[in-house]
């Protein structure tokens, strides 16, 4: 049957901003997202569990020395949020050497009661702040608690005309990723997906940890290596041995699964890098803490000590919603479409967006202890 965009699937995309996938290219005359630097509430009544980076150390944690690096695109699919490459100092950190599973944010909502986003019905009036003036409101059909399901369609598609390969799911969250019928069984091991940021934040600040920086994401990411492409050097992703998980054929219609996998694989599925990180490419994108700023790398152009990110949101593709940093690509990405395996591969989605590609991983402050 061929694959139809209706309108809830419109209203879907549109109301969780779900145009992550497209590169970021040109400019707009936009103004800037409208600053917003507080921690959401979501995490401030959560509980730290943790202490010191030394007890962390005991719970998958590896130490990242501190060092400079050049950051930036390495290569001809660098895309122009990548750029001009600038070098960067970051201090020694802590960072979990594989992504969050859903055994350990199941721990976090145990011991919690945490409700995710996905889980709570969207309140129109926030959510139309975020919309362009005079967006009509959708249907309550819509406006319902759910999440964004890849669901690929059975014929070859321009993948540059939007992302038809998406459905809007009523039910889909993290302890159902697939929607109503689907569970956990067996994907203990597996990245929780279906989180948004702010529950990422909410379950680091309970685990006593924090979000990467983006700089320490790719940072931790090269593995100490210069300017290669990926974690484990310049050899293609599809080239020699199987290195990540990602989409081997034609995107979104026929993958090969040639590393084993269609969708997510369990964490540790591949070789680490050299820190010793899992997945640092591929399997799912990865929240960082930063703001995303199209421009941001041009503000920093000279060198830059231990970045924050920029202060504000711009994204010219969607300049009305304050959107976050991902990285480390997915399961999805592919050369033909987005090859976000890269490490210096800049995405970016708003704080109340979860999807069935979007994880986490925390990282941890050297304790002075």
């Amino acid at each position: 049957m061929r694959c139809k965009m209706n309108q809830n699937i419109k209203w879907g995309i549109l109301l969780s901003v779900t145009l992550i996938l497209g590169a970021c290219s040109g400019k707009s005359s936009a103004k800037k997202a409208p600053e917003n630097e507080t921690v959401p509430s979501c995490c401030q009544n959560v509980p730290s569990r943790f202490g010191s980076a030394t007890q962390k150390e005991k719970q998958g944690m590896v130490h990242i020395p501190g060092g400079t690096f050049m950051m930036s695109g390495d290569n001809d699919q660098a895309r122009a949020d990548e750029f001009p490459k600038h070098k960067v100092e970051v201090s020694g950190f802590w960072m979990d050497i594989q992504e969050v599973t859903n055994a350990q944010f199941k721990e976090f909502v145990d011991a919690t009661g945490y409700i995710t986003v996905a889980e709570k019905k969207p309140d129109w009036e926030e959510m139309k702040k975020q919309l362009p003036p005079g967006t009509p409101k959708p249907d309550e059909s819509v406006l319902v608690a759910a999440s964004l399901v890849f669901n690929p369609p059975n014929h070859a598609v321009n993948v540059n005309g939007g992302p038809v390969w998406w459905n809007w799911v009523q039910g889909a969250n993290w302890k159902q990723p697939e929607g109503p019928g689907s569970d956990l069984k067996n994907k203990e091991n597996y990245p929780v997906v279906h989180v948004a940021w702010e529950d990422a934040m909410a379950y680091c600040k309970w685990a006593g940890k924090r979000l990467p920086t983006e700089a320490e994401w790719e940072y931790a990411a090269r593995g100490g290596l210069s300017s290669e492409i990926y974690p484990w050097g310049n050899q293609n992703v599809d080239e020699g041995s199987v290195k990540a998980n990602s989409w081997q054929g034609q995107f979104p219609n026929q993958n090969t699964g040639r590393d084993g996998f269609y969708a997510s694989s369990p964490v540790k599925s591949f070789q680490p890098n050299a820190f010793g990180l899992y997945d640092m490419a591929g399997n799912v994108w990865e929240w960082c803490a930063d703001w995303y700023d199209a421009d941001y790398y041009k503000t920093v152009k000279d060198g830059v000590v231990n970045p924050q990110g920029p202060k504000t949101s711009y994204d010219p593709q969607d300049p009305t919603v304050p959107k976050r940093v991902t990285r480390g690509g997915s399961f999805l990405c592919n050369d033909a479409y987005c090859s976000g395996y890269r490490v210096a591969a800049r995405m970016k989605s708003s704080s109340d967006t979860g999807l069935s590609h979007t994880g986490f991983r925390c990282v941890a402050d050297i304790s002075e202890n």
